[in-house]
């Protein structure tokens, strides 16, 4: 408040009360108030943006000791790793020419050690003992040659472990997956069809895969009973499974049906537009077919279940359809909500 009086003139004071003696003294006391908020006013604002200058330069010297740590975590694990290789022996090379011993040396018993070991040698405080005692025997006047000792050594064999080859890692990673991707799966248009002569449940096909001779696949048809009907039309088929004989026909493709029951089956139909050799693919589950379908492990079998008819009568996996690119999906002629097989 001391420095709030010398801020105004005694004389302004006085003039006020003589020009209002009622209000004078107010007015000074209301533009005494005013000056002391406009001076803390000011105050608070240098606080605030010395606040501010202060938190800037705690988050650059924040990052500064950052850098610091980080290049000072470096410098010691270079130190480290160099204290590591400092304190370990060098490898000792040998020539092969070295290591082979002569078969017509008195030595013969030490070819029983391998070519690739290096010769034994004598420790270093073997060597000083013979030293020693060659200069006492020296000082004595003996002039005869000491005879060396038996050099008494272990050898050790060196192992060279050798890496197992690492395969492709896209070999790997295309035998890990499990999906449809792995089907060979094309449209085949059928040329032929005639009852199995041993089992009346089945049929033989002569199928146009887009191949250079026709196929000939073993199918259970189940409920089609007129297999007239069947030669023309274009069906779908598994061209990457192992080829194997059925009642002594050799099957090298399975025909694919959607399957309500035993005796409710339709053969999947490809869209209008196919071509024998069409492949049929997931847009979910991009990739190449396997050359042949491992019999080990199980890949069909492990597909099947999720290889359904949806209530639209689209034939999809896992939701992804069977499509033929260009040409639209596969779909069942009347059935949904059933499998496929």
């Amino acid at each position: 408040m001391d420095n709030m009086e010398n801020l105004f003139n005694p004389s302004l004071a006085a003039a006020l009360k003589k020009l209002d003696p009622e209000d004078g003294e107010q007015i000074m006391e209301y533009f005494k108030t005013h000056a002391l908020l406009s001076r803390e006013k000011a105050l608070l604002q240098a606080s605030v943006r010395e606040q501010k200058k202060l938190l800037v330069e705690n988050a650059k010297l924040k990052k500064d000791i950052d850098q610091l740590r980080g290049q000072l975590q470096d410098k010691q694990k270079r130190r480290t790793a160099k204290a590591l290789f400092s304190q370990a022996p060098p490898p000792h090379r040998v020539s092969p020419a070295h290591c082979t011993p002569d078969p017509t040396s008195p030595s013969a018993p030490a070819a029983a050690v391998p070519s690739c070991c290096p010769p034994p040698s004598v420790s270093s405080g073997e060597s000083r003992d013979r030293a020693g005692r060659r200069r006492r025997a020296e000082r004595k006047g003996n002039n005869k040659p000491e005879k060396p000792e038996e050099n008494k050594t272990t050898v050790t064999f060196h192992i060279h472990l050798l890496a197992r080859p690492v395969s492709d890692p896209l070999s790997l990673g295309a035998e890990s997956r499990i999906d449809a991707s792995r089907l060979d799966l094309r449209v085949g248009r059928i040329l032929s069809v005639r009852r199995h002569p041993l089992a009346e449940a089945m049929s033989v096909q002569d199928v146009d895969v887009g191949e250079n001779s026709p196929r000939t696949v073993v199918s259970k048809l189940g409920g089609l009973q007129d297999l007239d009907q069947l030669q023309g039309s274009l069906g779908v088929f598994l061209c990457n499974v192992k080829a194997s004989k059925m009642r002594g026909v050799a099957s090298h493709g399975r025909l694919l049906c959607c399957c309500a029951s035993d005796v409710i089956t339709e053969l999947l139909a490809p869209p209008s537009g196919s071509a024998p050799g069409d492949r049929i693919t997931f847009l979910s589950y991009p990739g190449e077919p396997d050359g042949e379908l491992s019999s080990k492990q199980r890949i069909w079998e492990l597909l099947l279940p999720d290889l359904q008819v949806d209530s639209k009568g689209v034939a999809n996996y896992k939701g992804s359809g069977f499509e033929v690119k260009g040409k639209g999906l596969c779909r069942a002629p009347s059935l949904t909500n059933c499998t496929i097989r």
